[in-house]
């Protein structure tokens, strides 16, 4: 059985709250991620979203979304 790396787990963990922050499912945010080649970018901000409150990786990814750029840059 293949286990989920923690960041992985994380990031679906992520998804499925933000889907819900925004009254919609993790398939259509995972969508407009790949579709804005982001899915990378916030998969990789690891470090930074599981150490933070949920909040601020939500506002980080309404930025990424609406500029291309995150919240903090």
């Amino acid at each position: 059985m293949n286990e989920l790396s923690k960041e992985m787990e994380f990031f679906i963990f992520l998804l499925n709250h933000y889907a819900a922050y925004k009254n919609t499912t993790a398939d259509k945010i995972l969508k407009e991620l790949d579709d804005k080649k982001l899915t990378d970018f916030v998969f990789q901000m690891y470090e930074m979203y599981h150490s933070e409150t949920l909040m601020n990786a939500f506002q980080d990814i309404d930025s990424l979304l609406r500029t291309g750029k995150p919240a903090a840059w």
